[in-house]
């Protein structure tokens, strides 16, 4: 194989790689993936309706495959990938669409591409943009990549709408302006090549004309006593490449099934007897414009190789951080399982830690419930009616029963005080509940930040499972020693507080009249009232302090040292068949993996073939 043939050989391979892995050029999403396809030379072919692109077509593949007709009838882009084949090869063509099926029959092939195109479109004279890719294997081709695409034309029929045109000429531009797009534009010679609908957009999108070869067929159509020389010679149209001039099959010799070889021969003898077109006979026919286009692609790669080889290693290091990313394949024996379950359980431990202790946010929430939601609790507690004169009277008197206090109404204080007690009950559990909701909240954030979970949706509702029943025990637990607090402030009041409270009177200059004098009055109430506010006070700056420890040492120092301690414990009774079941991998992710291993398998071959070409001109 010469150096041409396996530089051109081997764009073919990456490209239909590229397109067998849904890498084929074209989608808006700009990924590396897709522009490896783009970065690879191929050759869009255009014309209107009824210039002869298919026999164009047929006569470099040597083959009678594309479907015939009148008006519009190639409604899909068709991708062509020509992949030349050792001598003594049978032909044959495969779509991308039937992998696993060969094609050796070339009638089958017309047949089939037109039902996949009536399968995207229906039986309807509408287009589509989604290409058909369809590969040939042969002897007698040279590599190439051509691209047909529906013929531009300037009505809509019946049956069409009226945004055809328009349709049409958009999705020809959206190939053809690619800057890697070489132009094959055909042109039939008994037309005025000024009003070539396919020279007018090469025109457009290639003014130079350094990526546009022009074709012009049925030349032997063309008045008797006229020529196509001053296109050909360039002298009515210029390009930067030579034109060439095609002779296909007429109708009648289609219908007649006439072989190509055969309609190539009659081709090669046209031109070379033609009085016209005898001197430029060496640089005419389909078997000529098959070879300039190979040499052509040939130099056009060769300046494109650093590119390439550069998008190539880019595309590599991308794959390989995504395969890393997303891990390697789990083991089937069960040791090897059950240290990956470990190893996941440890990410997300580090993940959770790393919320509550700073690394990342969450763990200022739990402060702010110590900072401000308790002590806002605490200040809206309904004491004011609780100790309000009213209900301390009936509270003091019942207390009293039969016969009433002598000196201090030590019953009615203490029911007071144990009643405001029981207010603390409230706060003490929402704290409770408030750092259990941010624990649970800390556990499903870092679930989702943990990457390596995000292979096995299995293990992620397990380990969520576990982590919240912890932290449900640990509440309970949390909630139980809050509530010793308060029960604790009940069950022994601080007796210095009261002793306290007749001397500081003396002090301050107003003794204590006798009780027999204002026991029942209003101020008698008010003193107890505010002696019972000011205990209470005492107590409510005691628990805002004690509270806290409580639930971070019960809930938060629990959750960061033995959060997972009770999974743990389960896991390692689970047989092997129970851990597969938990490491379970999402469908998508493995595909995506296969994808990825695929491409990246690709990629590296095709850089190992770029450096083992010889570059000898």
């Amino acid at each position: 194989m010469t150096t041409m043939e396996s530089l051109i050989g081997l764009v073919n391979r990456i490209q239909r790689a590229c397109t067998v892995l849904g890498d084929y050029g074209g989608g808006d999403d700009g990924n590396t993936f897709s522009s490896l396809w783009e970065a690879l030379p191929s050759v869009a072919v255009v014309g209107g309706q009824s210039s002869g692109k298919s026999s164009v077509l047929e006569s470099i593949v040597g083959r009678d495959f594309l479907p015939r007709g009148s008006g519009i009838v190639t409604r899909r882009p068709l991708v062509l990938q020509l992949h030349k084949m050792e001598s003594e090869t049978q032909e044959y063509a495969e779509f991308l669409h039937l992998p696993r099926r060969k094609f050796t029959d070339f009638a089958l092939v017309r047949q089939e591409i037109q039902d996949e195109t009536d399968r995207v479109t229906g039986k309807t004279k509408q287009i589509s943009p989604i290409p058909i890719h369809l590969s040939i294997y042969s002897p007698n081709v040279v590599n190439l990549t051509l691209i047909d695409l529906p013929g531009l034309t300037k009505v809509a029929v019946e049956g069409q709408p009226e945004s055809i045109v328009q349709d049409i000429e958009a999705m020809v531009r959206s190939y053809v302006e690619k800057p890697n797009s070489i132009i094959l534009a055909i042109s039939p010679a008994n037309q005025d090549i000024a009003t070539s609908d396919a020279i007018k957009l090469a025109r457009e999108v290639d003014p130079t004309g350094e990526r546009t070869f022009g074709v012009l067929t049925k030349l032997d159509l063309m008045d008797k006593g006229t020529n196509a020389l001053d296109v050909l010679e360039g002298r009515s149209y210029r390009l930067q490449h030579p034109w060439v001039g095609i002779v296909n099959r007429s109708q009648a010799e289609i219908n007649k099934n006439v072989d190509m070889v055969v309609a190539r021969h009659k081709e090669r003898e046209y031109f070379a007897t033609s009085p016209d077109y005898g001197h430029l006979a060496n640089k005419m026919g389909s078997e000529y414009l098959a070879k300039l286009l190979s040499k052509h692609l040939e130099s056009v790669i060769r300046a494109r190789i650093p590119s390439i080889t550069s998008l190539i290693n880019k595309s590599i290091e991308e794959l390989e951080s995504e395969m890393n990313h997303l891990g390697r394949p789990i083991a089937l024996d069960a040791g090897a399982q059950l240290y990956t379950i470990l190893e996941l359980c440890r990410a997300f431990e580090r993940i959770f830690k790393e919320h509550l202790d700073g690394g990342r946010p969450g763990g200022d929430r739990i402060y702010n419930v110590f900072d401000n939601q308790l002590p806002s609790a605490l200040r809206k507690l309904p004491f004011d009616r609780h100790l309000s004169l009213q209900n301390v009277r009936k509270v003091v008197s019942e207390a009293d029963g039969y016969q009433p206090h002598l000196i201090a109404p030590e019953h009615g204080y203490r029911r007071l005080i144990e009643g405001s007690l029981g207010y603390f009950k409230g706060p003490a559990e929402a704290s409770v509940d408030a750092v259990n909701f941010v624990l649970k909240e800390l556990v499903r954030k870092s679930i989702a930040e943990t990457q390596e979970l995000k292979r096995f949706p299995t293990f992620q509702a397990a380990l969520a499972a576990a982590a919240n029943e912890a932290l449900e025990r640990f509440r309970e637990e949390s909630k139980k020693t809050t509530l010793r607090l308060v029960d604790m402030e009940s069950s022994y009041l601080t007796v210095d507080f009261f002793r306290r409270l007749p001397q500081e009177t003396e002090q301050a200059g107003s003794p204590a009249p006798p009780s027999n004098v204002d026991r029942y009055a209003e101020g008698h109430f008010r003193r107890i009232a505010s002696n019972v506010s000011s205990y209470i006070g005492l107590v409510a700056d005691t628990l805002k302090n004690t509270i806290p420890k409580a639930v971070v040492y019960c809930q938060v120092r629990q959750a960061k040292q033995s959060l997972l301690n009770h999974f743990y414990a389960q896991i390692g009774k689970k047989e092997g068949k129970q851990l597969s079941l938990m490491l379970d991998e999402d469908p998508a992710l493995m595909e995506r993996r296969q994808q990825c291993a695929k491409r990246l398998e690709l990629y590296k071959a095709a850089r190992d073939e770029i450096d083992s070409v010889s570059w000898v001109q």
